[in-house]
């Protein structure tokens, strides 16, 4: 396959003048839906985002993007270490390349290339290969006949396996493999206007055999895969090479293409503070070979020691010392438990009081005297000033892989890289503001201890050994569909009045089990639009006002128009969703954009009453 071909300007045939770039995607769609490996659709072509080793930036600006987090800096360096990919300390988050539309520049954005290369005629649905037909005015033609010609249109099938290889649908294989001893060199793809896939069939012109394209579903079908990953390039097929067979891809189906991404907030980092006090000259030259008691003792002797290290535990900073000294990595709660902890600690809201100006975060918990509350609420925290940094650390194809209860990926072996040379992975930062809600940990803790609510999780966790047993994967809880239906609900009912579109609305999870050290049950939505759209103030006025949205939540929750299908469905051996249980698009789906489980793990029967279910309802009353 040859190197990715830039695509992001071109000569438009005037001397010294460049065409603008033949496609266009917003940077922070870059991380998301067409990040590397992404096949996109153009106006006359297909093609496939190429890795970031065919990014380009402006060499004048060799620094621009790159984006500092130090937190999401550890947990995503931990997991890819394991991979053998090295991120640059100074530089692991770098923002896509930005185009100027009034001045193309060749040399900068991101090159692409054409896949796939087999493409149709829309005259005589002829199938070719674009090495074998004439180009005309930037669009491949073919020639039928002597009298007649017809443009070509991409195909819309190619090839991937479950490990997220991708190449060329084999059309002469699938073609022979039916038992034709022809060379299949004359084929045809013809379907009629329902495009299911019995009825799109490939027919030779020579033999006139007929193969329809459902069969390339059946095991084996399909030759084995060549562990090929044409967006890395050259050099890009999978050492490791690959023992699955090839499977039948529709190459804009929801299953093309998986962006995995790891995300944290920008809150005050106690630990690399610590660090870098410790680290500091003036402080290392004094304590750089003390052990536990040391510590303690030049605190109270050595003024510059009791000074920078006023407020730290002397275990605290032994650590720290230990950290620099054995290189040991840091150690840090796991980034949705920080986020917690920094969200408890913020005092009560004080009228009037400035928000500061020079940090990426603020936030303040209303108090309850302000909005009273029922008391499977313990508290609503409004975060003036939010920053969020998300990087993409890989792809996959045909299914996603499951992130455990901190947004991390324990596990990245599965994802495909996206990359072979680069050091940084792709990222985005969103500004906006939040609301913070948290339930009462005692009410949580026996609504779980409710013999119904118990069978009901019991069902569930059968739906997910269904679903994603051998892969893995951890059963997320109950408690984790409680806090994810009720996200949903609320979403839906804030988007009404807050002035933000339903899909610039995103949530963020945080739960930790009844027996963990710091058990966890919030929710918090937050404005997901890049710039100053995403901080107009309607989100933290709605959540002045959440005691209402609890209770249209409640009405909208308690009946589906899918009702009773909607309220009685449940994960079993016919179910084609064995994640979820009382959902659907008429209640809890919100636009994917918006929910971090592509709204899986749903149930509304746990958290209102629901038409036929019994017992599982976390709100039982009408707030």
């Amino acid at each position: 396959m040859a190197a990715p071909k830039k695509s992001n300007a071109r000569r438009d045939g005037r001397a010294g003048q460049v065409a603008p770039p033949p496609g266009k995607v917003r940077l922070s769609q870059v991380v998301t839906t067409f990040g590397p490996g992404a096949m996109v659709d153009l106006l006359d072509h297909a093609v496939l985002v190429g890795g970031t080793d065919y990014w380009r930036y402006d060499k004048g600006a060799p620094t621009t993007g790159f984006i500092a987090e130090p937190r999401l800096y550890d947990a995503v360096a931990r997991r890819l270490d394991a991979k053998g990919v090295k991120l640059n300390v100074g530089g692991a988050f770098r923002l896509p390349p930005a185009g100027d539309d009034s001045a193309p520049n060749p040399y900068v954005g991101i090159s692409v290339i054409e896949f796939p290369a087999w493409f149709i005629c829309q005259e005589c649905r002829a199938l070719w290969h674009a090495k074998d037909l004439e180009s005309e005015k930037g669009r491949y033609i073919h020639r039928c006949s002597n009298s007649k010609r017809g443009t070509c249109v991409p195909v819309r099938f190619v090839a991937t396996c479950p490990k997220g290889h991708l190449e060329e649908f084999p059309w002469v294989h699938f073609h022979r493999a039916a038992g034709s001893d022809c060379k299949g060199s004359n084929l045809f793809l013809e379907e009629d206007a329902s495009g299911d896939l019995s009825q799109v069939v490939v027919r030779c012109g020579d033999c006139n055999a007929r193969r329809p394209l459902s069969t390339a579903r059946e095991p084996k079908v399909l030759p084995r895969c060549g562990a090929r990953r044409p967006w890395l390039g050259y050099e890009g097929n999978d050492p490791d090479g690959c023992e699955e067979h090839l499977n039948l891809l529709v190459r804009t189906a929801t299953s093309a293409y998986f962006s995995h991404s790891v995300s944290a907030l920008s809150i005050p980092d106690e630990a690399r503070e610590l660090l870098d006090k410790v680290s500091a000259p003036e402080l290392w030259k004094v304590i750089k070979e003390a052990d536990l008691e040391d510590v303690a003792y030049l605190r109270k002797k050595v003024g510059v020691v009791r000074e920078e290290l006023a407020g730290y535990a002397d275990e605290d900073v032994f650590a720290a010392l230990e950290v620099i000294r054995k290189g040991k990595a840091l150690p840090r709660d796991g980034l949705r438990t920080a986020e917690y902890k920094w969200f408890l600690s913020q005092p009560d809201e004080q009228p009037g009081a400035a928000m500061p100006r020079n940090q990426d975060y603020f936030a303040r918990r209303l108090p309850t005297a302000e909005a009273p509350l029922p008391a499977s609420i313990e508290r609503v925290v409004l975060a003036k000033k939010l920053r969020q940094v998300r990087a993409q650390i890989g792809l996959t194809r045909l299914s996603g892989a499951t992130p455990n209860l901190q947004g991390d990926y324990e596990d990245a072996s599965r994802l495909q890289p996206l990359g072979l040379t680069t050091d940084w992975l792709p990222a985005m930062e969103l500004r906006g503001e939040g609301v913070l809600l948290v339930l009462n940990e005692k009410a949580v803790s026996d609504w779980e201890k409710l013999k119904a609510v118990q069978d009901r999780e019991a069902i569930l966790r059968e739906g997910f050994e269904r679903e994603l047993g051998g892969t893995g994967a951890r059963f997320p809880g109950i408690r984790f569909y409680l806090l994810h239906s009720l996200s949903h609900l609320l979403m839906s009912s804030i988007s009404l009045s807050c002035g933000y579109a339903a899909s610039s609305l995103i949530e963020r999870l945080y739960c930790a089990p009844a027996e963990d050290p710091l058990p966890m049950a919030a929710i918090l939505i937050m404005t997901g639009t890049p710039g100053a759209e995403g901080t107009l103030g309607g989100l933290i006025e709605e959540g002045r006002a959440l005691l209402q949205h609890l209770r249209r939540a409640f009405d909208m929750g308690t009946l589906c128009s899918n009702d009773p299908v909607c309220a009685n469905h449940l994960p079993d051996a016919q179910a084609t969703r064995n994640l979820e249980g009382a959902a659907c698009h008429g209640c809890l789906f919100v636009a994917e954009p918006a929910c971090e489980r592509f709204n899986r793990y749903l149930d509304r029967a746990l958290v209102v009453p629901t038409m036929g279910v019994q017992g599982t309802a976390f709100f039982t009353e009408r707030p």
